[in-house]
């Protein structure tokens, strides 16, 4: 199993680009329908350096998705405020279920996942009542490789991704880099966020 990003949805876009505007307006507008001016002036400040507030707008551009990656790619996303799980697979429910070997990434060492399937065998052949299967339990849960995968949709926004894309870009990670090539390919993300401008 490899890192992919899946069912891709974005709300609000319109809406948010026309939205950029309301710090100069006496009145709001009643138009529903994005102008050329709109979207211009949101490049403008969608572009500008990342905590300088003129890009707040970005916010409400909404972003769900659905995301398998290896637990050592989901450590590092989890630092992110605004990368919010909606929901996720379960190790708790479902690890003796799982294929663990065909969840893991092709890297992971195959002497640990001879130990993982070894630890399940274990596992599944004792009693119900027998004392010794939660720490069993506990041993394979902990010994889960990073390599190991799960899935999970997720919620987010173009001022998070535009965080996460100049944080990630050139990470060692490869899963970074398909990540951020995602982020690429959302309508108007890159011409709003990475024409990095500085305030005078």
């Amino acid at each position: 199993m490899e890192f992919k990003i899946e069912n891709t949805e974005v709300y609000g876009l319109d809406k948010a680009i026309i939205a950029s505007g309301n710090p100069m307006r006496t009145k709001f507008i009643d138009h529903d329908k994005m102008t050329d001016k709109d979207l211009n002036r949101a490049k403008k400040l969608g572009s500008v350096l990342t905590g300088t507030g003129h890009d707040n707008f970005l916010k409400g551009i909404i972003v769900q998705m659905n995301v398998t990656a290896p637990l050592y790619f989901w450590k590092q996303a989890q630092r992110y405020h605004w990368f919010d799980f909606i929901s996720s697979q379960s190790t708790m429910h479902c690890l003796l279920k799982f294929d663990i070997e065909s969840q893991c990434v092709s890297d992971t060492n195959k002497d640990i996942l001879k130990i993982m399937k070894r630890l399940v065998e274990e596992y599944n052949t004792l009693a119900e009542d027998d004392p010794t299967r939660i720490d069993k339990w506990r041993e394979l849960v902990a010994s889960l490789p990073c390599g190991f995968c799960l899935g999970a949709t997720m919620t987010t926004n173009y001022q998070q991704l535009k965080t996460m894309y100049q944080q990630r870009k050139n990470h060692r990670l490869k899963e970074w880099h398909v990540f951020c090539s995602w982020c690429e390919s959302l309508p108007y993300f890159i011409e709003m966020t990475q024409d990095i401008k500085k305030e005078d």
